[in-house]
């Protein structure tokens, strides 16, 4: 069964998303944020959206507060201005915004509606889209959710002007993914861009979009083409969940940990999946360009490979890893020899 997948694009979405509100009645509406989407993009969103909004409810910005604790906090706040079970959520911010705010639209009352407006690059091309919902479990990612469409999705590419560098990297490594697991045109495409600028971007968002809903369309559920999404994120997440669970002053966003994991995972694919070392390299100078090296200490790589026994994917204790049989092509539910972990951060953290 396929997913309808409900996207928007441009200032002219928000009259849409406003005739889609009156058509359906709802008794109320409520406006999620954090504390910088507050600050960068509430005033422009305004500007844009006239409908009346009971209240707008603000969380505390970062990957550690995606949590039960301030999914609480919202139920409470829902409750208090009294939203019943024909309010709407509309979730204006980045990944952690729309993944924890469709969580908590989903089991607020057993379930309202939702919106998602991405402000972030990885938002738009990625978290606020496909359904997934959730939030973590200590420093473990997305351990507790639920697949659910959002009622709908607007892509406004001015966001990205509010955004530093570091998060236009963050959502870039997504956008590389999709090329490596999809489209080697895509891919070619991506690597070659020199820079990385909100005006660079905007015109490839669209495909990377595509890219997506075509898989999730296809196996909203992940049962099976879907899991191709999770190339680099076994790694990746695991890294991810490291130093989101550590003291070190280091601080990784999503696709900052992912980019590595792709690059782990390319080397894990020339020895478990057919790979050539030849496209190995050519991926990891791809990510060497846009992505600083994050240096990992024998211990570093223990903690983090322990982590992988928390992965999602996991069946029956294995752990499952999507691998590249070529650029463009996968093989899913693939164990790795342990042994070859430790190959694979060297060879990511060589010259």
């Amino acid at each position: 069964m396929e997913s309808h997948i409900n996207i928007s694009y441009g200032k002219s979405a928000f009259q849409k998303l406003e005739e889609k509100l009156t058509s359906k009645q709802y008794s109320s509406v409520f406006v999620l944020v954090d504390n910088n989407t507050k600050v960068c993009c509430l005033n422009l969103f305004f500007q844009h959206f006239t409908t009346e909004v009971k209240a707008v409810l603000s969380i505390i910005a970062g990957e550690e507060n995606k949590n039960l604790g301030t999914c609480e906090k919202l139920w409470k706040d829902l409750s208090s201005h009294s939203a019943d079970r024909n309010s709407v959520l509309i979730n204006l911010g980045g990944g952690v915004v729309t993944d924890l705010g469709g969580f908590v639209a989903c089991t607020y009352k057993r379930g309202i509606d939702f919106y998602n407006i991405p402000t972030t690059l990885l938002g738009m091309v990625d978290a606020s889209v496909g359904g997934k919902t959730g939030i973590d479990l200590g420093s473990l990612k997305n351990q507790i959710g639920i697949i659910r469409e959002p009622q709908g999705v607007i892509i406004e590419t001015d966001w990205l002007k509010t955004l530093p560098q570091q998060e236009l990297r963050s959502g870039f490594a997504e956008m590389l993914k999709h090329g490596l697991i999809a489209n080697p045109i895509y891919w070619n495409k991506l690597k070659k861009l020199d820079k990385l600028t909100p005006k660079v971007l905007k015109y490839f968002i669209k495909q990377s979009i595509n890219e997506k809903t075509r898989i999730v369309k296809k196996d909203p559920n992940e049962r099976g083409l879907r899991k191709i999404l999770n190339f680099g994120h076994t790694l990746g997440h695991a890294i991810e969940s490291f130093y989101l669970g550590n003291t070190k002053n280091l601080r990784l966003l999503h696709g900052e940990a992912i980019a590595i994991g792709m690059v782990l995972e390319a080397y894990l694919s020339s020895h478990c999946s057919g790979l050539k070392m030849a496209a190995v390299k050519e991926i990891k100078k791809t990510f060497d360009c846009f992505f600083p090296k994050v240096n990992f200490t024998i211990e570093d790589q223990a903690e983090i490979l322990n982590l992988l026994n928390h992965d999602k994917k996991n069946k029956d204790g294995r752990i499952n890893f999507v691998l590249l049989k070529e650029i463009g092509k996968t093989n899913i539910d693939v164990e790795v020899p342990k042994e070859l972990f430790k190959k694979a951060f060297e060879f990511y953290q060589s010259a």
